[in-house]
């Protein structure tokens, strides 16, 4: 029934139709459904039953361990908060109230129903504004309206904290799409990773509502640092007596019942959607491992010279690292990019590597911004391209020599 409705209206939006203008829109909700009807016919072309509306539904469908995840500590968080003195924020505690659910940080669906307050109007206003830009610039420029836009509409509120105003949210993903992403042509144009590049201009532009010790946690108003801004300010051993206290461990910063944007916490999470992509072959298994490989590495250096250096994070072991602040949120999500990551396999291994030497060097010489994931990866997005370039030539030179020997 749904696809006679839709191609019994399609004579109205096709060329010479009332309604031509408005054909992006009607492209866009039969492609939604439907796989797209034109297709490479030629023999000299390779078809493949992946097209960009299943990459990006997998990608999405990779981000919903941590979307669930999101609800569920966003929640837990707050509940705790309450539990310890501080007042309901006004429609959620009557909502809440209203459905008959306590603010009890062991009761699993009030944390997560509770949560969801805080993440689905951050995930609607995302949508709305961000999906309303890219029709827009379909309308205006009569191309179709690209499925990119899921992705980054889907990972941008993962990486704000619960607290953050919605008129920012609005603002920060405007920011991305149009600056981001359609002024350099639209999806497969960008340079840099549109939701990244969204929170950084939202972390420079407004630092206030989107860094320090109380925007972190649910409701406002209440002070609660992250693991990352406690082990930079007391390195292991902060992080020790914080877990002998019995307020966060090992195990919470590994499952995500910390403090910290509301998509990032949980590593457990993220490696679902890294096991997700992988299996797929949606991202690079090559990306993630040489991230690792150069975190790691980076992370032991500054170990074995911790005994020489006033500042106390660079005694943090790898395993804290891993599990703290959005590294292992970026590792998975953010650098394997299709866009504006390396695509040559030796590129992908350069690439990941100096992302992952970068973000722990930001994160323990910066003393000012103890999360380095996020400057790291746009910094290499600018070079890219380039270490794409020096692969393949390398890679000419080699076979120039090799036939010219032969």
């Amino acid at each position: 029934m749904l696809r006679k409705l839709l191609d019994s209206q399609a004579k109205h939006f096709e060329e010479g139709g009332a309604l031509h203008l408005f054909h992006p829109l009607y492209e866009a909700m039969d492609t939604l459904f439907y796989s797209p009807p034109h297709v490479t016919k030629g023999p000299s072309h390779v078809r493949d039953a992946l097209d960009l509306k299943r990459m990006m539904g997998v990608v999405v469908a990779a981000l919903v361990p941590c979307m669930l995840m999101a609800m569920y500590n966003t929640g837990y968080q707050a509940n705790l908060a309450i539990e310890a003195g501080v007042t309901p924020e006004g429609w959620r505690a009557a909502v809440v109230s209203w459905l008959g659910v306590s603010f009890s940080a062991g009761n699993p669906l009030a944390c997560f129903l509770h949560g969801a307050m805080y993440f689905l109007p951050v995930l609607v206003v995302t949508f709305a504004v961000g999906g309303t830009c890219e029709v827009v610039f379909a309308l205006v420029r009569g191309h179709e309206v690209n499925e990119g836009f899921f992705v980054t509409g889907a990972l941008f509120p993962l990486i704000l904290p619960p607290t953050i105003p919605l008129w920012q949210v609005a603002l920060g993903i405007g920011f991305a799409v149009i600056l981001g992403k359609e002024i350099f042509g639209g999806t497969g144009m960008n340079i840099w990773n549109p939701a990244l590049l969204a929170r950084a201009f939202l972390f420079f532009a407004y630092a206030g509502q989107i860094s320090g010790s109380q925007v972190w946690v649910a409701p406002a108003g209440y002070t609660a640092p992250t693991l990352l801004a406690t082990a930079m300010e007391g390195g292991k051993t902060a992080i020790h007596e914080v877990a002998a206290a019995g307020t966060y461990s090992w195990w919470d910063a590994f499952l995500g019942l910390i403090p910290g944007s509301m998509g990032e916490t949980s590593t457990l999470a993220c490696l679902i959607g890294a096991a997700i992509l992988i299996v797929t072959g949606i991202g690079s298994w090559r990306i993630m491992l040489s991230l690792t490989a150069g975190s790691l590495l980076t992370v032991l250096l500054f170990n074995a010279l911790s005994g020489s250096v006033q500042n106390p994070f660079f005694d943090v072991p790898f395993w804290w690292h891993f599990v703290l602040g959005g590294w292992a949120f970026g590792a998975v999500f953010m650098a394997t990019d299709p866009v504006s990551a390396s695509q040559t396999e030796t590129g992908r291994h350069i690439y990941g590597f100096l992302i992952g030497v970068l973000a722990i060097l930001i994160r323990v010489a910066n003393p000012a911004y103890p999360e380095g994931m996020m400057l790291a990866i746009l910094l290499m997005n600018c070079f890219a391209a380039l270490i794409d370039h020096y692969v393949v030539q390398a890679n000419i030179r080699r076979r120039w020599v090799r036939n010219a020997a032969a």
